[in-house]
């Protein structure tokens, strides 16, 4: 295998593990201080699979990068948006 790849795969293994280390940090965090959040790198992992003609939908994309089911996760880590998250996450992608 390419060095390459083999480096991305594990920078990728290397970011899930940091992001399943650090469940505190929130998904409406990550959009507003990066653009991109745990839900984005499902569908980033579900499209590039499709490029490789490997059918991997949604819920399967997102067990990969959560490490469990969605609801699951949603229901034991992921409290209620704050207003002020929502405020911020509204001005930054309200133009979009």
């Amino acid at each position: 295998m390419n060095k390459q790849i083999e480096i991305e795969a594990a920078v990728l293994r290397r970011l899930l593990k940091h992001l399943d280390d650090n469940k505190s940090v929130q998904n409406i965090d990550l959009m507003n201080l990066a653009g991109f959040c745990r839900n984005c790198l499902s569908k980033w992992y579900m499209v590039e699979a499709e490029q490789f003609g490997v059918d991997v939908n949604y819920d399967k994309a997102r067990e990969y990068v959560y490490g469990e089911p969605y609801d699951t996760w949603k229901g034991k880590y992921q409290p209620k948006a704050t207003s002020e998250q929502l405020d911020a996450f509204n001005a930054k992608f309200k133009s979009e």
